[in-house]
């Protein structure tokens, strides 16, 4: 098991490397049925004349695969509770893409009024098997001193 890290322990330029995880075809039309019904993201002929041309998956669905990614590879004491987040993606994640996820620590305000915590800035690089990049996500968290 790894340590959990506390707020003390984090420093910016700190990067933590996830496992991969590999997208399939029906998982990406699973997930949009239930979540993104856009024929893009449910249908391989009917996203060939998209401005995908092809089949995506939803960005959502790339958000939830890097939330798992990030929640296993980043050992925050007290999970990771998030305080807001800015999502940008550059390229669609399609069938076959297997995903990794590279989050480095950006920035660590420590709480004025709470001295128990604070709040650390982490980009998260979702990236694929040609370590193109997919997401990226500028994440605020909150993390604890120990106590």
């Amino acid at each position: 098991m790894t340590e959990k890290l506390h707020l003390e322990d984090l420093n910016p330029g700190d990067v933590f490397k996830s496992g991969e995880y590999t997208l399939e075809a029906d998982e990406i039309k699973t997930f949009a049925r239930q979540y993104d019904p856009q024929p893009f993201h449910l249908d391989e002929e009917a996203a060939r004349d998209t401005f995908f041309q092809g089949l995506a998956a939803s960005g959502w669905h790339t958000c939830a695969i890097t939330m798992r990614l990030f929640v296993e590879s980043v050992p925050i004491a007290g999970g990771l509770i998030g305080a807001g987040s800015d999502v940008a993606w550059s390229q669609p994640t399609r069938p076959g893409d297997v995903l990794h996820v590279v989050s480095t620590i950006l920035d660590i305000t420590p709480s004025r009024s709470k001295p128990d915590r604070g709040i650390v800035t982490i980009q998260s690089d979702t990236v694929n098997q040609r370590d193109e990049l997919c997401q990226r996500a500028v994440s605020r968290v909150l993390a604890f001193r120990r106590g």
